[in-house]
């Protein structure tokens, strides 16, 4: 058998289209325009296509794209200051501040600064403790990305088995949530988990985010399983550099049922999410009903 392939840029394409919908009627039936700020510190390449690309889907998607990008040695005050200016401006629904940061700025204390009411990032320790009760929250794009297409592809996940296999607080606990959310039956693995190809074999549904290439092969996976890898990881191969997940995506898609690629699987579901959590922002600060099938 051969996989299905879940094909995130599809699907991305589709949620971007469904949040474009939301922002016409916003502006049309309210004159709202949802508001995305994004603070980028230091010159990190990474960062910084990122936050292009996230600018760019913000204004295609109809919505007002706020960059603030600061030097390097930026402060702590300073930077502070500016979250505070975005946090007190209404025409600001969503504040992203970029990670990584540099070395001398405490990430906690920036992220917490943030209302939580805007932290579409889902980070601010308010959003976790709400999503960790089952509250309504900002919930982390990739986990929230990463059940959309379960719940696509499934319809419904309840009674299933899910091993989520790391336990980052941006994607492995968060992910968890979403799934005991949807009435999965989660384990949570990691590097010490005793037996870690046992307790991945017992899995209808296998989130890889470990961060480390190609790390679960096939023979770890049950057969018909969903396999989604939230792995970004560059290596070299044949002297070419490669992208790949933390699943190894040739041996995994002869076992698995249906598989996310790497790249063009969870990667562009990140910045949709981005998006939609930005309109359900927006939403929520106006009073107005959220968009359907764009929270979990």
């Amino acid at each position: 058998m051969t996989a299905t392939l879940i094909d995130g840029k599809a699907f991305a394409a589709k949620v971007r289209e469904q949040v474009a919908g939301h922002v016409t009627r916003l502006k049309e039936d309210h004159g709202i325009t949802p508001g995305l700020a994004v603070v980028l510190v230091g010159e990190d390449p990474a960062s910084q296509v990122y936050v292009r690309s996230k600018g760019k889907q913000t204004v295609e998607a109809g919505m007002n794209s706020y960059e603030h990008k600061m030097d390097a040695d930026t402060s702590e005050a300073d930077l502070l200051a500016v979250i505070d200016q975005l946090n007190n401006d209404p025409a600001v629904h969503g504040i992203l501040v970029q990670l990584p940061l540099p070395g001398h700025l405490n990430e906690d204390l920036i992220i917490n600064s943030i209302a939580p009411e805007k932290d579409v990032d889902g980070f601010h320790i308010s959003n976790v403790g709400l999503l960790g009760t089952g509250q309504k929250s900002m919930v982390p794009c990739t986990p929230l990305g990463c059940l959309m297409m379960l719940r696509d592809y499934h319809g419904s996940i309840s009674g299933m088995n899910a091993v989520v296999i790391g336990r980052s607080n941006i994607v492995g606990k968060p992910m968890a949530q979403l799934l005991l959310n949807d009435s999965a039956t989660v384990t949570i693995a990691h590097s010490r988990t005793k037996d870690l190809p046992g307790v991945v074999k017992q899995a209808d549904i296998v989130v890889a985010a470990v961060g480390r290439p190609e790390m679960v092969p096939g023979d770890w996976i049950k057969e018909g399983a969903t396999v989604i890898d939230v792995g970004i990881n560059r290596i070299e191969r044949d002297g070419k550099n490669k992208l790949v997940g933390d699943v190894d995506f040739e041996s995994a898609s002869k076992v698995a049922g249906a598989i996310t690629p790497v790249p063009g699987g969870v990667g562009p579901m990140t910045i949709a999410c981005l998006l939609a959590n930005t309109v359900t922002a927006c939403c929520r600060a106006n009073g107005l009903a959220e968009p359907e099938g764009l929270t979990a």
